[in-house]
């Protein structure tokens, strides 16, 4: 491995091997606006200011806010290699005290993690501490609950292929005193610098990613960072912009655009990858708030053609945070008897916004097809080059 003085220095250590140590941002030389990335930048502002406009005028924005979150989390872990699908999200919070498998609980995790932050951002600014917060949220169970979370590593961490040593390693992040200056650095970024939010985002996340700080969980925190930025300095209202599913798509890219930093300290190059990535993210959240909110005021017309009454339409509503339902979750969100939601599962049903997808009259299960399919296109859309 090589480095650029613009990104960083190799520094070899007393045992051995060479850590990157990472300049302090913004970069010097500053940032080379080329037509390029200009135009990319300017796209991406647009993209972003049309789908806060569109999320703040829709009156039920936050209806699809916790599916879109779960479709974040979602590819957020599969970068890292958890693999479960959507609908294992969704019913998994059917019965939250239930056991999960490791990588559903992983997902769950990290809409904890996003909510946790998300809430905190009203008393705490974006900082290292909140970092630590969201971190421990995201590893309080299953696989890496062992790995200090919510603490800052103390000891080298290392990334190459599954097993490899430190002297295998195909990137070294910095040693952990080198780490604690190299975080309260980052730190005043945040919040002492007049570059576009944009560029400051994707600076911050390329970043956060080569200090590497915890001993894992880093790129899902790496991730959820890019969102809490935007959401502090008020260019998104409401958290509707996530790139995970945009990342996963262009796994490759991703991972050698963040090399390219690194060892030819080429951040424009990464910086036109990540506009990109905004501006496609945003353009697939506009498009996904607009049909989900077509598809509502469908499905309301429907249940009032058939004569629908208020327990129906308080039922389609909170479909829209839980798409996957059973009697007993109906029963305690609407506080009704077992008959009364059991009656309501099947006039629903029965006018074709939901469908029973299992064989049995026991815990039967019931999913609102047209509504989750939205983000099963969306995840399936553009194409898949993840590393093997």
């Amino acid at each position: 491995m090589k480095s650029h003085p613009r990104a960083g220095h190799l520094v070899t250590q007393l045992e051995g091997y060479k850590a990157f140590e990472p300049a302090s941002l913004p970069p010097a030389p500053p940032i080379a606006y080329d037509d390029v990335l200009v135009r990319l930048l300017s796209e991406a502002d647009q993209r972003v200011g049309r789908l806060d406009g569109l999320a703040n005028a829709l009156p039920d924005a936050d209806l699809f806010l916790a599916m879109y979150v779960r479709q974040e989390a979602l590819f957020s872990s599969r970068i890292e290699g958890t693999e479960c699908t959507l609908d294992d999200i969704i019913a998994s919070d059917l019965s939250p005290t239930s056991p999960t498998s490791l990588d559903v609980g992983e997902v769950v995790n990290y809409v904890a993690a996003l909510d946790h932050g998300i809430a905190r951002l009203s008393t705490l600014p974006l900082s290292n501490r909140l970092l630590r917060e969201m971190h421990e949220v995201l590893l309080r169970t299953g696989r890496g609950s062992d790995q200090t979370p919510g603490v800052f590593r103390r000891t080298q961490n290392w990334i190459g292929r599954p097993g490899c040593t430190l002297a295998e390693a195909s990137f070294v992040p910095p040693s952990v005193h080198v780490m604690n200056d190299s975080l309260g650095d980052l730190e005043k970024f945040f919040h002492a610098t007049d570059l576009p939010v944009l560029v400051v985002a994707g600076l911050v996340h390329a970043q956060f990613e080569t200090i590497h700080p915890f001993l894992d969980g880093n790129g899902r925190n790496g991730r959820l960072l890019i969102s809490l930025l935007l959401h502090e300095r008020k260019t998104l209202t409401k958290p509707v912009l996530y790139l995970s599913t945009y990342l996963k798509q262009h796994q490759r890219d991703y991972f050698r655009c963040l090399t390219a930093v690194r060892e030819d300290g080429d951040w424009e190059g990464w910086l036109k990858f990540f506009l990109a990535g905004v501006s496609d993210s945003a353009t697939n959240a506009a498009a996904t708030a607009t049909r989900i909110h077509q598809i509502r005021e469908q499905d309301r017309q429907r249940l009032l053609d058939a004569g629908g009454h208020k327990h129906e339409l308080a039922l389609l509503d909170r479909l829209y945070r839980q798409p996957i339902v059973n009697s007993a979750w109906v029963e305690r969100e609407l506080d009704v008897a077992k008959a009364t939601a059991n009656k309501l599962l099947t006039r629903m049903e029965a006018t074709g916004i939901l469908r029973e997808t299992t064989g049995f009259k026991r815990n039967r299960l019931f999913r609102y097809d047209e509504y989750v399919d939205v983000f099963d296109a969306l995840a399936a859309s553009g194409p898949d080059t993840t590393q093997g």
